[in-house]
């Protein structure tokens, strides 16, 4: 998959994250998407169950790069798969074991995330990790789940050097709670629209007459387009966006992995309609969804109603399945939870300078004053 290069200053530096104030999240900085409340966290682990675990390596000119873990609950996923929807809206990428998320519509292990060319390693760890599981002694197929971006241009990614204990450490380390957002885990090497950007999440809470469920996303934002915020061109303004100049010094790819979970009781056909809807999100920030773009969403219920534990895969069972006409909310709630964990990856994320580049911060000083002139 191919990294978003737009606008990075090529540059030989020191190895060093830029030492910056601690940087605010979008809805810190006074910036509001979408008309739905976020959960108590405004992350995916406001979804109940769901835990996040990251591990960044030690940083360095030349290794800029990590691993992040999404478990849909704290229990034993093999044996108590959870339902899914998976859509790959450009498959410029190497995402493991989506064909059977797509084909049986369950996931059985943790969800990872790393660099393009570490996605074998993420996948012999889940394997390893879930053999390993009390109750699993006689399972003889594991379906790894890993996505994928590339860090290339801060990372010495032909290094390939996440390793099969990097990433079991992010899923032992994997916890309920706030999300570390920005430089961190798979996204410690990644750009957007030529800034710095990385992990970001956020979450949509609805209203008790919508059903009250409630949605959440992860992102791993790395790819490019016009920079839009709150319908704002911030891009334009700042003169930093793809095709401003000829394309060959401009280059608009770049990748995107979104992450959403709900506690609402979805089939595998509707969480693949929840799934598609995330790209909506990605659209209102100025994505391109270029030919070199990698843009992969997977969405899952931790719905205790829908869970494929044993039991209900050994015989017929009845299964709550949330009709399609209250759909709506949850596809409202998934696009505004994508576009706002997209600006809080590039809000949170500090300057960082690698091997082949520096990526700025987002310039939030000139920024945010824009934004003040929004209807």
């Amino acid at each position: 998959m191919r990294h978003a290069f737009a606008a990075l200053l090529l540059l030989s530096a020191a190895p060093v994250l830029a030492q910056e104030a601690p940087r605010p999240r979008a809805r810190e900085a006074g910036v509001t998407v979408g008309i739905l409340q976020p959960g108590p966290l405004n992350a995916i682990t406001d979804v109940a169950g769901v835990k996040v675990g990251q591990v960044t390596l030690p940083r360095s000119k030349d290794v800029n790069t990590g691993v992040t873990a999404i478990l849909p609950h704290a229990g034993n996923l093999f044996q108590d798969k959870v339902p899914a929807g998976f859509v790959a809206y450009n498959a410029f990428g190497k995402f493991m074991g989506s064909t059977q998320v797509a084909e049986l519509g369950e996931i059985e292990t943790p969800i990872l995330l790393t660099n393009t060319l570490n996605v074998a390693e993420a996948g012999a760890a889940s394997v390893e990790w879930t053999l390993a599981q009390p109750g699993n002694e006689e399972v003889r197929s594991v379906n790894a789940v890993v996505g994928e971006t590339n860090d290339g241009m801060l990372n010495d990614i032909r290094g390939r050097h996440v390793t099969i204990a990097d990433t079991r450490r992010a899923i032992e380390s994997a916890k309920a709670g706030p999300v570390e957002e920005g430089v961190v885990g798979a996204g410690t090497g990644t750009v957007a629209f030529g800034f710095k950007a990385g992990i970001g999440t956020s979450s949509r809470k609805l209203p008790a007459s919508l059903g009250g469920w409630t949605v959440g996303v992860l992102v791993q934002a790395n790819y490019g387009g016009v920079l839009t915020i709150a319908g704002v061109p911030v891009g334009v303004k700042l003169g930093r966006y793809d095709y401003r100049q000829q394309v060959e010094e401009k280059k608009a790819d770049g990748s995107v992995v979104i992450v959403i979970a709900t506690d609402a009781p979805l089939s595998d056909r509707n969480l693949r309609r929840v799934a598609e809807r995330a790209f909506g999100g990605i659209a209102r920030t100025g994505s391109s969804f270029s030919n070199g773009s990698g843009d992969y969403a997977i969405a899952f219920s931790t719905s205790d109603a829908v869970r494929r534990t044993a039991a209900k895969r050994n015989a017929v069972a009845a299964v709550d399945d949330l009709p399609n006409d209250r759909m709506s909310p949850l596809f409202q709630a998934t696009i505004e939870a994508t576009e706002e964990a997209v600006l809080n990856a590039l809000f949170k994320a500090q300057t960082v300078v690698g091997n082949r580049g520096t990526a700025e911060a987002l310039p939030l000083d000139k920024v945010l004053p824009m934004l003040k002139t929004r209807p």
